[in-house]
């Protein structure tokens, strides 16, 4: 076995062990942002949710953040949303004292969520988040890709009174100079504290995204996060934080706040809604790593 794939397998080895540890804490309604990890729930049809927030990712060779930036998701069918972000990105060497600091528009990133298998008694329900990146970003300034990429994963969520627990995996797909496609899987665990805590942790991977990028080894990271719901359940203050504990050496952090708001059929309003969407983790160029 080549020793790039001995890295590769034991990173997975490692995600697995520690996976198996949280979901020996057991597994309701965190879901996305401000995590890494997504589950299958789209939010209600004819809901709708809006998120401001920034992000921020470090390896040894530099800072890139994402922000200020703007999520909008859309009910549009049932089992089904439909999802935009748009955001502000940067760059900030820290290797190379040369380099110059670069800041504008990031690429824009499209969704579609769709929940195939409801959850019940006995399963879980599973559903998938289809990614589709815009090369809005300037790439000569490493702000974007240059050409548009994909994320295809596979996601899977168990909830037990106050606790959830959720994740999955998939494959980015980035052509270009100096990217390759790689492998991501993560997976979460949350417990609900009364009516306004949530706090939960995540285990997460991904492969390496290309020699002309930061991120050009394997990571599993450790975050920690949760959201506060203000007085109106509808709006929510949402934090993460975490670090590589195999791997590169990387730190994600996500700050942000969040509005839902629509009808029921029976004309009632959002209420404890869970949260859904996806956590927009820059790499290089700044919104690589969104998974």
């Amino acid at each position: 076995m080549k020793q790039g794939n001995r890295k590769h397998h034991a990173a997975l080895s490692q995600i697995i062990r520690v996976v198996a540890a949280l979901g020996c804490l057991s597994g309701a309604a965190l879901a996305g942002p401000p995590f890494q990890t997504d589950d299958p729930e789209p939010i209600e049809y004819k809901h709708y949710e809006f998120y401001t927030f920034g992000t921020v990712d470090r390896t040894p060779d530099e800072i890139d953040t994402n922000g200020p930036a703007v999520e909008f998701n859309w009910g549009a069918l049932p089992n089904t949303h439909l999802h935009i972000i748009f955001p502000a990105a940067a760059i900030v060497p820290t290797s190379d004292p040369t380099a110059k600091r670069q800041f504008g528009v990031g690429d824009t990133e499209l969704g579609i969520k769709y929940k195939f298998i409801q959850e019940t008694d006995s399963h879980p329900m599973v559903g998938t988040f289809v990614m589709f990146e815009m090369p809005t970003g300037n790439s000569s300034k490493g702000l974007g890709v240059g050409k548009a990429w994909y994320k295809v994963p596979l996601w899977a969520q168990k909830s037990w009174g106050p606790w959830t627990t959720y994740g999955g995996g998939g494959e980015t797909f980035v052509s270009g100079p100096g990217y390759r496609n790689y492998p991501f899987a993560g997976w979460l665990v949350q417990r609900d504290l009364g009516k306004k805590v949530t706090l939960a942790t995540e285990a997460f991977f991904h492969g390496p995204e290309g020699i002309g990028t930061p991120l050009n080894r394997p990571t599993t990271m450790i975050d920690f996060g949760g959201y506060y719901k203000f007085r109106d359940p509808g709006f929510q203050l949402l934090f993460c934080y975490g670090h590589s504990v195999v791997g590169q050496s990387e730190t994600y952090g996500y700050l942000g706040l969040y509005w839902t708001w629509g009808k029921d059929a029976d004309g009632g309003k959002p209420g404890d809604k869970p949260v859904a969407g996806i956590a927009f983790n820059p790499a290089s160029p700044p919104g690589l790593m969104g998974h």
